[in-house]
């Protein structure tokens, strides 16, 4: 029977020793890493609203077409009684925003992120809150929405598409829908179902494929939110 190992050193570390700080430091870490990820099986309660957020692109001009579909889109959400979530910038956020105050008792929520070249919160955000990474600012939007619209974006918005829908893939989110809008996805759609399915052992299953809904105008995306709102709607009567 081999001898019992001694156990960890409980002591004081002198600053000195490099190599043992670097271990605590690193067990240190490690550990709160443990908690970060007991903290986040923590869900919300129900929200009150049924809540939608809109990723899309910070340079789209306000009056240009997109900016006003868009704006479009998030009124009539905020009219059937939807609250608005954003990365809470320019572009396409704001149109979400501002669309979103154009119900009556309408309003809408940002999420931002610090970034060193980045803008401040649009003037029509009701609430704020902001990361210092897009880690935590991603969770967060997983934690606060109920479902989740992909409007014409770039490479931060295709961050926050992939995110999601690999979440829904997993399970790690509950039915969700994902809806994109607009011809730009079909190419990265097209592209998913040639390159992850055509190997052998495929890399995805079908049915990943489905989680997306490409819709081509914000009046689809809006008429399948109100199916979805319906029926989240009717789960809270049962």
């Amino acid at each position: 029977m081999s001898a019992a190992q001694p156990a960890a050193a409980s002591g004081p570390i002198d600053l000195k020793d490099e190599k043992q700080v670097r271990e605590l430091l690193g067990k240190t870490v490690l550990n709160l890493w443990d908690v970060v990820n007991e903290l986040t099986r923590l869900r919300p309660a129900r929200h009150e609203r049924y809540r939608v957020t809109i990723f899309g692109s910070a340079r789209a001009r306000p009056g240009s077409f997109a900016y006003q579909e868009v704006k479009r889109l998030a009124a009539a959400l905020s009219g059937m009684g939807c609250e608005i979530i954003t990365g809470g910038g320019p572009g396409l956020m704001q149109a979400a925003n501002e669309g979103a105050v154009e119900a009556p008792g309408g309003g809408s929520m940002g999420i931002r992120v610090d970034l060193p070249f980045e803008q401040h919160v649009n003037p029509f955000v009701a609430q704020a809150y902001e990361h210092k990474t897009f880690f935590t600012r991603l969770h967060h939007f997983v934690l606060a929405s109920d479902a989740f619209v992909v409007v014409p974006g770039g490479i931060g918005t295709v961050l926050e598409l992939m995110m999601v829908w690999q979440l829904l893939q997993v399970k790690h989110v509950g039915e969700a829908p994902l809806i994109l809008v607009g011809k730009m996805w079909d190419g990265l759609l097209d592209w998913s179902r040639s390159a992850l399915l055509s190997t052998d052992p495929p890399l995805a299953n079908s049915q990943d494929m489905e989680i997306p809904r490409r819709v081509d105008t914000a009046d689809e995306a809006i008429a399948l939110l109100r199916d979805f709102h319906a029926e989240w709607q009717a789960a809270a009567k049962t």
